[in-house]
């Protein structure tokens, strides 16, 4: 009897179908752009509305008087006198001059302040020289103290001169500040690498130099950041000028705001067109120089 063998076939595989490639959204590829969901618009719609709110009511309670803004519920539309308040708050409190006064005393702190700060905080910040964090820490420390308490000596200090009611005597105080030399130092150690300056000291630079042509150049988004800054807290600065200026004399926008609220029976209306014309010069600095400004922290963010 004869057996014949049959050879075994293997089970054949089932046929595998290659992986279905799954196309990634745009936001995780590489180099696309970020978008946001309905809850962010909603979020960020919110927090606009919540950030304009006080700007409108402004100009809503301008348009009104006193009687009307006595009444609960206040009034949450405009209305007609709008642009005769505005006027009249211009014409009252000598806004023309104030604006122009407070335009120098800003642009000069904001210049003096940006530029100090920009050396001292190279000097800190790359520099070694005996006492550094010693003095670091007492600029620090003078960030501490209440500026309260300088009002008096400081006064003195302008009496003496024979500064008050002129503009020198709201300038000089702000030419330096604790807060933009520890901005800039804290800036600079980051964003400025040594390889930079030891380049420069190669090519024969000396300190001025390679401030000018390395420090300067590198600093320019922290700088355009604090010049904002400080402008903005210049123009809005309202103790010490109240003190040492008057509305006759060289009056500031804030002195002169102030003063349209004397009297027995304020004029609230008044008070807020006059707080609403002191404030559109800071809108349109923003307007015009807001996107270079972001541009350059977004510049020395990917430089960083």
């Amino acid at each position: 009897m004869t057996t014949t063998l049959t050879p075994s076939t293997p089970p054949s595989d089932p046929v595998q179908e290659p992986p279905k490639r799954t196309r990634r959204p745009k936001s995780a590829r590489a180099g696309g752009q970020l978008h946001g969901g309905p809850i962010a618009y909603a979020v960020l719609i919110l927090f606009t509305l919540g950030s304009l709110f006080p700007l409108v009511w402004t100009a809503i309670a301008a348009s009104r008087d006193n009687q009307r803004l006595a009444q609960t519920p206040p009034p949450f539309w405009f209305g007609g006198g709008l642009f005769d308040k505005l006027e009249l708050a211009w014409k009252d409190a000598n806004l023309g001059e104030a604006m122009l006064n407070t335009t120098i005393v800003s642009g000069i702190s904001a210049f003096t302040v940006v530029v100090m700060s920009t050396v001292a905080g190279f000097a800190f910040a790359k520099l070694r020289f005996k006492g550094r964090n010693a003095m670091m820490l007492i600029i620090i420390g003078t960030m501490m103290i209440p500026p309260q308490l300088s009002v008096i000596p400081l006064y003195m200090m302008v009496a003496k001169l024979d500064w008050t009611d002129q503009l020198q005597a709201v300038i000089f105080p702000s030419l330096v500040s604790a807060f933009g030399v520890f901005f800039m130092r804290q800036y600079l150690i980051q964003a400025l690498p040594n390889e930079l300056i030891e380049a420069a000291r190669v090519d024969g630079a000396n300190s001025w130099r390679v401030i000018w042509h390395v420090v300067f150049p590198a600093a320019r988004p922290a700088m355009a950041v604090l010049g904002m800054l400080v402008f903005v807290q210049t123009w809005n600065d309202f103790l010490w000028p109240f003190l040492v200026l008057t509305q006759m004399g060289n009056p500031t926008v804030q002195v002169a705001v102030a003063a349209l609220g004397r009297g027995f029976t304020p004029d609230q209306s008044l008070i807020m067109a006059g707080a609403l014309l002191g404030t559109l010069p800071l809108l349109l600095v923003f307007a015009i120089f807001g996107k270079q400004i972001v541009g350059g922290i977004m510049q020395g963010a990917v430089k960083g």
